[in-house]
């Protein structure tokens, strides 16, 4: 009897333990932290979504995201990529942290800024970046200078840039693990979220929440996509640039749908909060323009598009999805927001702790995209394009009253000349006149904001620091001075063009400096030529950078310019860099390494810097 008593007393202990575990682990995960993933596609246009009315390109699992969740349909980013990332990655207006261009270092984020990482991280997040940085490549502008614990990235804007590795061009190609190069198999959009897969993997048996950073680099020409993708476009009519266009959005759908399905199989979607947003108005959406509107293609009833001040240039998709806080439901939230509202509104809705005090430009949407409340309606904010591609770049300074919009509500004051969204939603009636008072408001608003946001315009070279980075790889594309050589297809081409690179010498000493007109991963010497084969059908042959015709440069001699120092090094034809041994002291220094040719004389491409010391 009494063994029986002891045995059915052990049986109800352990019911008893086991509701009690699964009542505190239940408790435990309702209140764990949330993972936060941010998927940013590049020059995906708001109108450039079956759910945002597009009625060609098919976007199913992007629709269903939207849908699911909360959508913020008067959203606005900058009309070109690096300012819409300094914008997201620190909740201030790019102009303040930088960031204004593309390139010429001026697209390098002030090191002192605080990002989202340095923020998810200093929260013990496990915090991952995959695809597209384009905040800068060197130390201290790397992602793993800013907060990522993971980089796997292309360098530069997009695959087959300067500062990307040789000859990438979106199908097995070899990008950064940390810095390191990495050869990898696959379409491009399919590596990025591949990779992140395997971060949340690691992340989840660490036991720690995951910030992932997906910054695809698609549908960004070049537009080379599987021809099997892109021809049912082609035979619906669709010319073959915007075929291969949306063919490349259907890359993001079905690996965003493919992300989806892995969270819910591993239970983690109920308590993962996923913001999908673009980062500029579309590329190659439409054709046209007429008074930038299409004529061919959709845009969402919107004039412009990337690089605009008008709405196609900056309005962006931005959907929302987290079951556990209650983002679902299919609601939509017609507020004025902004990138710059993504951090704050993160900070205060994770109650996340800041690693030091920040005034952010953006603000809190935890109000708006929860309980829909209109306190947005007197907001002003600038957007503005300082794009300057093919043109002289001196030293890339911001320039005032360059394609800006003031944004209230539904006014929009472009320039000089105000319209209303509300009845003219295409930005064709000029109201400036009508309502002075109005715009001058707007205009006032602008000179004030100029005056602030510029009030610390500064360089911001790479830092020399060899324990930090050993070696230092600049590129044509980070040139002040002349047209930057921007692309791998115009260094092919051999176009002669001159640009010096800005230094910061942290540590002084002995260094050597090597400049190339290739970069080193392609084998080639200085007189050597390079042509890459365009003949297979998923490369797009028409995309305007391949056009240009390979050459070969007749490189005589190599010249050091150092600040005011010069030194002259001849060259052999096979000779593939030029070395030069030299000593830096501490600060700011102006280098070029100019190539004297038979021709017109021009800067080398590459330049790779280590210690000797």
């Amino acid at each position: 009897m009494n063994r029986i008593l002891a045995i059915a007393c052990c049986l109800l202990l352990s019911v008893f333990g086991v509701n009690a575990w699964s009542k505190h682990h239940a408790n435990s995960d309702k209140h764990q932290a949330p993972n936060v993933i941010v998927i940013l596609s590049d020059d995906q246009g708001y109108g450039d979504f079956s759910v945002t009315g597009n009625p060609y390109v098919k976007t199913p699992n992007l629709d269903k995201l939207a849908t699911d969740g909360i959508q913020l349909t008067d959203f606005h980013v900058d009309p070109t990529c690096s300012p819409s990332r300094a914008g997201l990655m620190t909740g201030r207006y790019s102009s303040r942290v930088g960031v204004w261009l593309t390139f010429a270092g001026r697209n390098h984020l002030y090191k002192e800024e605080m990002t989202m990482a340095d923020v998810f991280k200093h929260n013990n997040y496990a915090t991952g970046i995959f695809g597209k940085w384009h905040l800068g490549d060197n130390y201290p502008f790397r992602p793993t200078d800013r907060g990522f614990d993971k980089s796997f990235i292309h360098g530069g804007g997009v695959a087959g840039e300067t500062p990307d590795y040789w000859d990438n061009d979106y199908f097995d190609d070899t990008y950064y693990e940390n810095g390191e190069p990495v050869k990898t198999q696959g379409y491009t959009t399919d590596v990025w979220f591949d990779q992140a897969q395997k971060f949340i993997n690691q992340s989840q048996s660490e036991q720690k929440p995951f910030f992932i950073y997906l910054a695809a680099n698609t549908p960004h020409g070049p537009f080379n996509v599987e021809e099997a993708l892109f021809k049912p476009y082609l035979d619906k009519g669709i010319p073959e640039a915007r075929a291969r266009f949306y063919a490349m959005i259907g890359t993001v759908d079905s690996n965003v749908g493919k992300l989806r399905a892995y969270l819910e199989e591993h239970d983690l979607a109920d308590n993962t909060l996923i913001l999908y947003m673009t980062d500029n108005g579309t590329s190659k959406g439409y054709e046209g323009p007429k008074n930038g509107l299409p004529v061919a293609g959709y845009n969402a009833n919107m004039r412009g598009s990337k690089t605009s001040a008008y709405e196609g240039g900056h309005r962006a998709a931005s959907f929302w999805y987290w079951p556990r806080g209650g983002f679902t439901g299919n609601q939509t939230r017609q507020q004025l927001t902004a990138q710059i509202d993504v951090l704050p509104t993160l900070v205060d809705l994770l109650k996340l702790t800041l690693p030091k005090p920040v005034d952010f430009d953006g603000t809190s949407l935890v109000k708006v995209i929860k309980d829909n409340q209109d306190n947005l309606a007197h907001r002003k904010m600038v957007i503005h394009n300082q794009a300057a591609f093919g043109k002289p770049l001196g030293d890339g300074a911001l320039v005032k009253d360059k394609d800006y919009v003031v944004l209230q509500d539904k006014w929009r004051l472009v320039g000089n000349k105000l319209f209303n969204l509300e009845n003219d939603p295409t930005q064709s009636k000029d109201l400036a006149k009508q309502l002075p008072k109005k715009a001058a408001e707007l205009q006032a608003f602008y000179q004030e904001w100029w005056s602030d946001v510029t009030q610390d315009q500064r360089l911001s070279p790479t830092v020399i620091n060899p324990a930090k980075q050993a070696e230092v790889v600049l590129t044509s594309q980070a040139w002040s001075g002349d047209i930057a050589t921007y692309d791998q297809s115009h260094v092919r081409a051999g176009i002669r063009n001159r640009g010096a690179w800005y230094i910061d010498v942290e540590v002084a000493g002995n260094y050597q400096l090597e400049f190339s007109r290739w970069p080193k991963e392609s084998g080639l010497g200085f007189n050597q030529s390079y042509k890459k084969d365009f003949s297979e059908k998923r490369l797009d042959q028409g995309f305007t950078l391949y056009k240009l015709p390979s050459q070969a440069i007749h490189v005589q001699a190599v010249e050091l310019i150092l600040d005011q120092q010069k030194t002259m090094q001849k060259v052999s034809p096979q000779q593939k860099t030029a070395a030069f041994n030299v000593h830096l002291t501490k600060g700011l220094h102006k280098v070029e390494g100019l190539l004297h040719t038979q021709g017109k004389d021009l800067s080398a491409y590459y330049m790779y810097l280590t210690s000797t010391d």
